[in-house]
């Protein structure tokens, strides 16, 4: 059976320095007098992983570890500097939740806005948009410019649009954490639901008690470099350990 990802060697360079933001004129200048300075900027650096039917691996690291690069490389919304990623399936991707609204409008006209660019029609959006409002649990707000709403209303209005999705492949990043405890608990139950429907699940969250809940594979991530790939218990027990003591193991 082949796998579903397969993610080979990868490899993001960014590169900084004083050839960046400069116009042409200063490009060549520097360039002939080689007054100048460049610096490449490792995202992500050698991460390799391979995920079967049915697998679901959560992503860890600190802030910079590069997760959420590895998620646009996965997605196809940038191509790596060296490596390859083969993914047989489609892909559906919920990132950064709360950006794409229209501040002006009210919630409803956003979730139908929100719906168009995620692919929906406007039928399917007539169909799901009571359900979508239910889910949210913001009916009382439906007529309330999008603006004057909290962050977590918007997030729940996000979530709830994006949760209609029927993907092979389901991608999340950090979206399992929008609104209080109760809707988290809800929001990750309907994640379930089409989690088992599909073929592979990737999830990046802060909560390792959420990933030894969700995930039967983990991929720890730090400064870009893959530290570990494996079992679920071990390494979030290794990686809560590193957190305690600021020490990465020398093997896993």
């Amino acid at each position: 059976m082949n796998p579903i990802i397969e993610v080979n060697d990868i490899e993001v360079k960014y590169i900084t320095g004083d050839l960046r933001n400069i116009g042409l004129k200063e490009f060549f200048m520097k360039k002939l007098t080689r007054n100048y300075r460049v610096e490449n900027f490792m995202a992500v650096d050698g991460v390799s992983f391979v995920l079967e039917q049915g697998d679901m691996l959560g992503i860890i690291g600190t802030n910079g570890a590069g997760k959420s690069t590895l998620l646009k490389v996965v997605t196809g919304i940038m191509t790596p500097s060296r490596g390859s990623v083969t993914v047989n399936g489609k892909i559906a991707a919920l990132l950064e939740l709360a950006s794409g609204f229209d501040g002006e409008l009210n919630l409803k006209e956003n979730a139908y806005l929100r719906g168009a660019m995620l692919g929906y029609t406007r039928k399917f959006m007539d169909e799901k948009y009571p359900d979508i409002l239910a889910f949210s649990e913001l009916e009382c707000f439906e007529d309330r410019p999008f603006k004057q709403l909290s962050n977590g209303m918007k997030s729940r209005i996000a979530f709830s649009i994006a949760s209609m999705v029927e993907p092979e492949i389901l991608i999340l990043d950090e979206v399992l954490s929008v609104g209080d405890g109760s809707f988290q608990h809800k929001s990750e139950e309907k994640m379930r639901e089409i989690i088992q429907n599909g073929k592979a699940t990737i999830l990046v969250s802060h909560s390792i008690a959420q990933v030894r809940r969700m995930c039967n594979k983990v991929l720890w991530l730090d400064h870009g470099k893959q530290i570990a790939f494996g079992d679920t218990e071990p390494l979030c027990d290794l990686y809560e350990e590193f957190l305690k003591t600021g020490k990465l193991p020398e093997i896993i």
